[in-house]
């Protein structure tokens, strides 16, 4: 069993990588406010992504600061994106027939709700 801390580590790695995918040039400010987490918090990830050999740091050229790094995945990094994707998306389908089924019963109660207050209403 996965526990929450290690589900959230991959959520959060698993939202950082895709958005490096799409815009490698992202700002940690950037990063940090699409996923959710303060700029040191991401400063952390991205050096735990570094460190597993996921992301490596490349100059980002048409900056005027040329202090300013592009976030590159490895080939390494997009395998793990991958597959960090299709565990999101199988959590979150389990997750949505949950909801499905919780939606279900909620109606269900509704409905029940309201044949008692017709029956009540019908005999007062």
């Amino acid at each position: 069993m996965t526990s929450k801390r290690t589900k959230l580590q991959e959520e959060t790695h698993f939202r950082v990588l895709r958005l490096l995918h799409e815009n490698p040039e992202m700002s940690q400010r950037e990063l940090a406010e699409a996923v959710g987490v303060s700029v040191g918090g991401i400063h952390y990830v991205l050096n735990a992504l570094i460190d597993k050999g996921l992301v490596k740091l490349g100059n980002f050229t048409a900056a005027e600061d040329k202090r300013r790094y592009a976030y590159v995945l490895t080939p390494k990094g997009i395998a793990r994106k991958a597959a960090l994707t299709r565990a999101f998306l199988v959590r979150k389908m389990e997750e949505y027939e949950a909801l499905k089924e919780e939606i279900k019963a909620l109606r269900g109660e509704i409905d029940d709700d309201i044949h008692k207050v017709e029956n009540t209403v019908v005999k007062s």
